[in-house]
C-alpha cells in the first residue's frame, strides 16, 4: 500500500513538474504589456507571436491546451493584457475571450454622432454613455465641438471612459496637424478656418482627384462675398433624414431653414466644421488650385464639372445631369 502511495505522489509530482515546465509561467513579471492581434489575421500565428514575446513556454504545449480546453474557439483580433507570471492556462482564457482592447475605424469624414455610433458598437456603450459623449465628451472646447476626431485606425481599451477616448482622437488630429501647422502661420489661416473648409472639401469630393479644385471654388466664393451654398452644411443642421440616414439628400424646403449652417442663407463659413476630416483635405485648402470657377457639379461617373458663371453652371445641368 506504501509502495503505491509513493508511485502515485511520485507521479503526481512528476506530472506536476512537467505541467510547469510546459505551461507554467514564463518568469515571475507582473509587468502587463499588450498583446496585439491585428485586425487582418492572414499570417498571423498567435501561438508563435506568444511565444516570441515571452508570454508561453512551449508552443507545441499550449496547442495542445488549447485544442484541450477550448477547441475551435477563435482568438479575436485586439488587444490583450498579459504578463509574464500568467500560467499558459491563464493566457489561453484571456486570449480566447473579449480583447481588452478592440480595433476601431473610422473611415470618410464623419460628423461625431457617427463617430459615437460606431465606438458605442465596438466599446458596448449604453445610451448614456452615448449621450455623453455626443453632448459633453465632444465639448470640452468650443473648437473640440466637431471636426477633430481624426478618421483613422485605432487600437482602443474597452474600459476607457469616452472623455479619454475623444482625447486620443484629438491627440491623433493634432499629431497628423502639426506639420502643416507652421504653412498654415505663414499663410495666415486660422487652422479652425482650415479645418471648416477641408470638412466642407471632404464632404462635397468626389475623390482626391477634385478636393483641390472644390478648395479653390470655396476659396473663390469667399472670396468674392458669395453664400458658399453648399448641401452638405444643411445636411449637417438637419442630422438624419427620415430613413435614418446622416447625410441624405436635401429638399428646397429645407434650404430655407434659417440655421447658422444654412450656406444658401448666410455668408461665410459655417460655426464649425461638418465632419472629421482626414490631412489629405487640410493640405487641400493651403493648396487650392486656381480657377476661375464658381460652380461645380458631379455627374452620374462623379466625374466634375465647373463653370466660371451661373448661366454655365445652367448648361452643365442641363447636359451633365438631364
Amino acid at each position: 500500500m506504501k509502495k503505491i502511495l509513493f508511485f502515485i505522489l511520485f507521479f503526481g509530482v512528476v506530472l506536476f513538474s512537467f505541467y510547469w515546465y510546459l505551461l507554467g509561467p514564463v518568469n515571475n513579471s507582473s509587468e502587463i504589456k499588450i498583446f496585439t492581434v491585428p485586425q487582418y489575421q492572414a499570417g498571423f500565428d498567435v501561438i508563435k507571436e506568444l511565444k516570441d514575446r515571452g508570454f508561453i513556454k512551449n508552443t507545441n504545449a499550449f496547442e495542445f491546451l488549447m485544442n484541450v480546453i477550448a477547441p475551435g474557439k477563435k482568438i479575436e483580433s485586439g488587444g490583450f493584457r498579459l504578463s509574464g507570471n500568467m500560467s499558459a492556462q491563464d493566457v489561453l482564457h484571456k486570449i480566447t475571450n473579449r480583447p481588452d482592447l478592440v480595433w476601431v475605424t473610422f473611415g470618410g469624414c464623419l460628423r461625431k454622432e457617427q463617430i459615437g455610433e460606431i465606438l458605442a458598437e465596438a466599446l458596448k456603450w449604453s445610451d448614456d454613455d452615448l449621450n455623453k459623449w455626443n453632448t459633453i465628451y465632444t465639448n470640452s472646447k468650443p473648437e473640440y465641438k466637431e471636426g477633430v476626431y481624426y478618421p483613422d485606425t485605432y487600437l482602443l481599451p474597452i474600459d476607457e471612459s469616452g472623455e479619454q477616448i475623444a482625447g486620443r482622437l484629438i491627440a491623433r488630429f493634432n499629431e497628423k496637424f502639426a506639420p502643416l501647422s507652421q504653412k498654415y502661420i505663414d499663410g495666415n489661416i486660422k487652422w479652425t478656418t482650415g479645418l471648416k473648409i477641408a470638412s466642407l472639401i471632404a464632404r462635397e469630393a468626389a475623390g482626391q482627384e477634385d478636393m483641390r479644385l472644390i478648395s479653390g471654388i470655396i476659396w473663390n466664393r469667399l472670396d468674392i462675398g458669395m453664400p458658399l451654398q453648399i448641401d452638405a452644411t444643411m445636411q449637417y443642421t438637419r442630422g438624419k433624414d427620415k430613413s435614418g440616414r446622416w447625410w441624405g439628400s436635401i429638399d428646397i424646403k429645407e434650404k430655407q431653414n434659417d440655421s447658422p449652417y444654412n450656406s444658401y442663407l448666410h455668408k461665410g463659413l459655417p460655426p464649425t466644421p461638418i465632419c472629421s476630416p482626414n490631412i489629405d483635405y487640410m493640405r487641400a485648402v493651403l493648396n487650392p488650385d486656381e480657377t476661375p470657377c464658381i460652380f461645380y457639379l458631379h455627374d452620374g461617373n462623379k466625374t466634375i464639372h465647373c463653370a466660371k458663371t451661373y448661366e454655365g453652371h445652367v448648361e452643365n445641368i442641363k447636359r451633365y445631369l438631364n
